[in-house]
């Protein structure tokens, strides 16, 4: 009888874990001892604080997820059934989603290919020659639409160029709501995001930087805007004693067990900001000379959080596509994942309007999203690169053959 020669088993490197490091067992063990675990509770006060000082927003109301956080912002916003609203069309679902529930429509946009943020360029063009005045009001010449809101989605962690959103608004006296669900801690110019628009939108679902398992947070400097948003996410109850209700309200409200795992995770930031900029650095350097990996990149007036470390593949100079590279990588236990559909291309949100989106048809087609937990070893790290290397080698072979 022989002995075969053990192999040692890959261990299996996710995409994007939650880190959990901090006080979130003893502030979530708070609220199980003194039984205040529901949507009541001083660690949501201090939540809200604590993201409303993080940003530089004078208020914030948590809620139940990023997508009831811009329903609901929507809705404060003052946009209306047949409205439209101007959003990124490469971004997750969500934001289109929370468009259609207030029965305003979705116009989407495309995005840009150096950082893949909403085009601005883009976006003036429809405003300016897409559209019309009629008797003070701001109309999509195809549709017939008013033209309420402009959403921005700071994707990826990375911030969109706000200026030029910011300038179109005021020209065309419309709102600007920003989507920050994947991007807390970016900055704009050394401001943070969520700061820049009129009402904001983050998320703390599992794989955000910072988690509460689910969860959302509108934050806002518009104190009637804020409590509004908070009436709506408490059922629109009137009274504080009596159950009486004038309108219709939402369950939109976040746990105090939720809210205090999200203080602990607060608590962290800066520190897991610095992780994922790490881990970023680390993969720019490895994978800049692999010919057919392009990394994603930071425009000079941002400071991107790389929530989702992305990199764009070029069939022909790699050899493999990313759904290809993908597969690879999942065969050593590996996770990786593309971006979205371009939302313009959505089955659910057809009857929106759109121009031609080719950049954001380009970047779904070729971008790959690499493992980036905050959390993410350099062995695992090196693991993802050294796979990556492995897989273009034979074809770097044939190419100097």
């Amino acid at each position: 009888m022989t002995n075969k020669p053990q192999t040692a088993v890959e261990a299996f490197v996710p995409l994007c874990a939650p880190e959990i490091r901090g006080n979130e067992w003893k502030y979530v063990k708070e609220c199980l001892d003194t039984t205040w675990v529901s949507t009541v509770g001083s660690y949501v006060d201090l939540f809200e604080r604590s993201i409303a000082e993080a940003v530089g927003s004078s208020c914030a109301v948590a809620t139940s997820s990023g997508t009831a956080a811009l329903h609901v912002a929507l809705l404060v916003a003052g946009v209306e059934p047949d409205d439209e609203v101007l959003v990124s069309t490469l971004t997750f679902i969500a934001p289109a989603n929370a468009i259609r529930y207030v029965g305003a429509w979705p116009v989407f946009v495309d995005a840009e290919p150096d950082y893949w943020q909403m085009d601005t360029a883009k976006l003036a063009d429809f405003l300016e020659r897409g559209c019309q005045w009629r008797k003070g009001v701001l109309r999509n010449r195809v549709t017939g639409r008013r033209v309420r809101a402009i959403l921005p989605v700071h994707i990826l962690g990375h911030p969109v160029e706000m200026d030029p959103v910011l300038a179109l608004a005021r020209k065309y006296e419309l709102t600007v709501i920003e989507d920050a669900t994947e991007s807390l801690g970016a900055k704009y110019k050394d401001q943070s995001v969520g700061q820049l628009g009129d009402i904001a939108c983050f998320s703390f679902n599992g794989n955000k930087l910072i988690t509460t398992g689910g969860g959302g947070m509108i934050v806002t400097d518009n104190e009637e805007w804020a409590r509004r948003a908070k009436h709506l996410t408490t059922q629109a109850k009137e009274d504080p004693l009596e159950y009486v209700h004038a309108e219709i309200g939402y369950n939109y409200r976040l746990t105090n067990i939720q809210a205090a795992m999200g203080v602990a995770q607060m608590e962290q930031l800066e520190s897991y900001v610095t992780a994922k900029r790490k881990i970023s650095a680390n993969y720019e350097q490895a994978l800049r000379g692999i010919p057919g990996i392009i990394p994603m990149c930071e425009a000079p007036w941002a400071r991107s959080t790389y929530w989702m470390y992305t990199i764009l593949v070029d069939k022909a100079e790699f050899g493999l596509s990313a759904r290809e590279l993908l597969q690879a990588l999942a065969q050593h236990k590996i996770q990786a994942r593309p971006l979205w559909q371009p939302l313009h291309l959505s089955t659910a949100h057809k009857g929106s309007w759109n121009a031609v989106c080719p950049v954001a048809e380009h970047l779904n087609r070729s971008a790959l999203s690499l493992p980036c937990s905050v959390g993410l070893t350099p062995s695992s790290q090196n693991r993802v690169i050294n796979q990556i290397t492995a897989v273009s080698a034979p074809r770097a072979v044939r190419l100097t053959a």
